[in-house]
C-alpha cells in the first residue's frame, strides 16, 4: 500500500473536517448543561474527562470520556469509509486530535487529547487501540495518576503499531506521542516534584 494515496486537496479537506469534528468541547458543553460550573475554574482548568471527574459527577465524566474518544474515532472512520484511503483516514484522525487540543472555539486552548487519542487508535487498528488502553490502565492504576497512564500509553503506542499489524501508521503514532507529551509537560513537571493530583480527587 503506498504511503500517499490521496490528492493534496483531498487530504486538506479531510484535515479541515477532522479538525472541526475534534474541536467540539464536549466537557465544557456537558458541564454547562449539567450545571457543574465552568471547568476553567475547576481543578486543572482542563476540559477533559479527568477534570470533569473533579466536579464529583461521574456520569458527566464518563460521557465526556466517551464523546471525546468517539470524535477521534468518527473522524478517522468517516474518512476511511468515504475515501477508502488510509492516508486520508490518518490525516482526519490526526486533525481531530489537534482540534481537541487546540479548538478555535476556545481560543486554541483545549484538552490534552488522551480520550481522543485512544478513540482514534481503536478506530485505526483495534488491537493497537486495545494495547494502548491496557497500557493506560496499567500506568494509571499503578500510579493513581491519569497523566502517567497517558504518558505510558502514548510511549508504547508505536511499539503496538509495529508489532500488532499497523507499521504503516508509525509516523502517525510518533506525532501523536509527541503531542501527548507536549500537552502533558506541566503534568510531567508535577510528577517529578510529587505534586501531581491523584485520580478522582474532587476540586475544593
Amino acid at each position: 500500500m503506498p504511503l500517499i494515496e490521496s490528492s493534496v486537496t483531498a487530504l486538506a479537506l479531510w484535515a479541515v473536517i477532522g479538525y472541526l469534528m475534534g474541536s467540539v468541547p464536549f466537557g465544557m458543553v456537558l458541564a454547562r448543561v449539567m450545571n457543574l460550573g465552568n471547568l476553567r475554574n475547576i481543578g486543572s482548568g482542563n476540559i477533559g474527562a479527568t477534570n470533569v471527574l473533579r466536579t464529583g459527577n461521574k456520569t458527566a465524566a464518563a460521557l465526556t470520556l466517551l464523546l471525546d474518544a468517539a470524535k477521534g474515532a468518527a473522524a478517522l472512520l468517516l474518512a476511511r469509509a468515504i475515501t477508502g484511503a488510509e492516508d486520508a483516514a490518518q490525516i482526519a484522525g490526526l486533525a481531530a486530535m489537534f482540534g481537541h487540543c487546540y479548538p478555535v472555539w476556545l481560543r486554541f486552548n483545549g484538552g490534552k487529547g488522551v480520550a481522543t487519542f485512544l478513540g482514534l487508535l481503536l478506530a485505526l487498528h483495534f488491537p493497537v487501540g486495545v494495547g494502548a488502553c491496557v497500557a493506560w490502565l496499567i500506568g494509571a492504576g499503578l500510579s493513581r495518576m491519569s497523566s502517567m497512564g497517558a504518558l505510558v500509553s502514548a510511549a508504547s503506542s508505536t511499539v503496538f503499531m509495529t508489532y500488532l499489524g499497523m507499521p504503516e501508521a508509525v509516523v502517525l503514532g510518533v506525532v501523536l506521542t509527541l503531542l501527548i507529551f507536549w500537552r502533558h509537560r506541566a503534568n510531567i513537571n508535577r510528577i517529578r516534584t510529587g505534586t501531581e493530583p491523584k485520580i478522582g480527587k474532587k476540586a475544593s
